[in-house]
């Protein structure tokens, strides 16, 4: 269990890197070359789509960090955990619930996404 929650606390890590060049770093750390995502709003499969897509949430949430929001629940090779975007230390803008599978060479091979709270104009 204490490897999945490295594993969601990494990931969560990636998606707060700004820096492309070691965000890049991480998301290979943290996923499967051809790990898919997909989300309400976004559907991608493989390294290039995951690190898009982080780009492009952060570019229109600059400033705001992901942070665990609970603890992470996981049997097997699947884990399940809620996510808060805001401020550093602040009340969450967005909140969203996430599903991860874990491939055999213990990185993420699919993320299946939930949001809950969504800012109004996302």
């Amino acid at each position: 269990m204490s490897d999945i929650n490295e594993l969601v606390q990494r990931y969560l890590a990636a998606w707060n890197e700004t820096d492309a060049t070691a965000r890049r770093a991480a998301l290979a750390e943290v996923f499967a070359e051809d790990a898919t995502y997909t989300d309400p709003l976004v559907s991608v499969r493989g390294l290039d789509g995951l690190d898009a897509t982080i780009a492009a949430v952060q570019g229109q949430f600059g400033g705001l960090v992901f942070s665990l929001g609970g603890a992470v629940d996981a049997h097997h090779d699947i884990a399940r955990f809620t996510w808060n975007l805001g401020p550093e230390g602040g009340e969450a803008l967005a909140v969203g619930f996430d599903v991860a599978v874990v491939g055999e060479d213990g990185r993420i091979s699919q993320v299946l996404g939930f949001l809950d709270k969504v800012p109004a104009g996302a």
